[in-house]
């Protein structure tokens, strides 16, 4: 046995316990998958205040279409506000919301984060609510949303995250980074929900009991992926995240190749660093029985992100060829096995030309990536901000 042989023969036992993780939820969600968390026609017991807090750093562009689509909401006027966290916005950008019927409040911090304008919120706020919903500068939401968190907390819900699809799919890259996310959402949430998990939050279009989020956020300073030490605080407590399909919150997405790269970074960094910190503590979780917490921090973790695994298979596969073809069999087959997942994750309504020509896009995709992985380190240390610049959706899928 051959020291090569053993590396290639870990690297695809590690590959194939990925695949199967990730199978085992793809077919969860397709088969098991029920979702009693829904408006329907029940009438509410009551309507809960409700605070959307829309943290939003130098979105000149587009907060105040964003501002107004909130506002927009088939719910009394009375039992929800808006909260605009006006971080390095324009004077006439200011000017523009305080004319709306909403809360600005200007913030300013030496290194400005997502985690601390939600902090400086609940810092402020002197007003009494029910639930807080956490929304980015560029997300619109349908006029139901807030009726349809308000139906799950009568349900018995603490915690939910709405269905995050794309705002935008006009180009190669905003149409394979809408893919992408309808696959996390079939895979992490769907997948997650079925099995009796809790669903992962994407870290916009999530709502929590307001003073339990208040309370969890007071531990937490992350730069950058602050939703996954809020969800494991949050189940932490014996709480589950429950997911909300027919919810759902539009989400902009990039449209060139060095955004994805720089969007694809930050989440990979964040993985690696929660994956380092909360390992030990998860598999002591696990112990104690609360399996959401382990798949959350250590198994949502551990598994290499989609894109990457999809181009380091077949590299892997076609090396093991070289030391040993059965590996080289194995590989591919697992490889082979990796496609049938990510196809079965996709919703049928993504098959089209759209998705032929941003599979093209994909290739280059993926080496962005793998070249990001090199400056990893830096990227959970800094803020990546991702500029924004659409003022409608433009989203002719998920209504089909």
């Amino acid at each position: 046995m051959t020291t090569l042989w053993l590396t290639v023969l870990i690297l695809l036992i590690y590959f194939g316990c990925s695949v199967a993780y990730l199978l085992i939820l793809t077919l969860a969600g397709r088969s098991r998958y029920r979702n009693p968390w829904t408006l329907g026609s029940t009438q509410p017991g009551f309507y809960r205040r409700i605070a959307v807090v829309v943290p939003a750093y130098k979105e000149d562009g587009i907060i105040v279409s964003t501002a107004q689509n909130l506002l927009d909401q088939d719910y009394p006027a009375i039992c929800f506000d808006v909260h605009v966290m006006a971080d390095s916005l324009q004077p006439a950008t200011v000017l523009q919301l305080r004319n709306l019927p909403l809360t600005v409040w200007e913030v300013a911090f030496k290194q400005s984060t997502k985690t601390r304008s939600l902090n400086a919120f609940f810092a402020r706020n002197k007003q009494p609510y029910d639930i807080v919903l956490v929304c980015d500068a560029d997300n619109m939401v349908d006029s139901d949303f807030l009726q349809k968190i308000n139906r799950a907390f009568d349900l018995g819900a603490r915690a939910v995250q709405g269905r995050r699809v794309a705002k935008n799919m006009d180009t190669a890259y905003a149409f394979l980074d809408a893919c992408s996310e309808a696959i996390n959402n079939h895979i992490f949430r769907k997948g997650t929900s079925a099995l009796g998990l809790s669903s992962a939050v994407i870290g916009s279009g999530m709502a929590f009991e307001y003073n339990m989020l208040r309370d969890i956020l007071t531990s937490i300073d992350a730069v950058g992926g602050f939703d996954k030490p809020l969800q494991l605080k949050v189940v932490a407590k014996g709480v589950k995240i429950r997911y909300l399909e027919d919810a759902l919150v539009y989400d902009e997405k990039i449209e060139s190749g060095e955004a994805f790269g720089n969007q694809r970074r930050r989440w990979i960094s964040s993985q690696w660093v929660y994956l380092r910190k909360y390992f030990i503590r998860g598999c002591g979780y696990l112990f104690r029985g609360n399996l959401s917490y382990f798949n959350l921090a250590v198994l949502n973790n551990v598994v290499l992100p989609r894109a990457l695994l999809l181009g380091a298979l077949p590299l892997v596969a076609v090396g093991a060829f070289f030391v040993d073809p059965v590996l080289g069999y194995a590989g591919l087959g697992l490889w082979v096995t990796y496609l049938l997942t990510l196809a079965l994750a996709l919703p049928r309504a993504y098959y089209s030309r759209d998705l032929a020509r941003a599979l093209v896009r994909l290739p280059g995709a993926i080496g962005r990536m793998a070249i990001n992985l090199l400056s990893l380190r830096s990227a959970n240390k800094t803020f990546i901000h991702t500029l924004h610049t659409r003022t409608s959706i433009s989203n002719n899928i998920v209504n089909r």
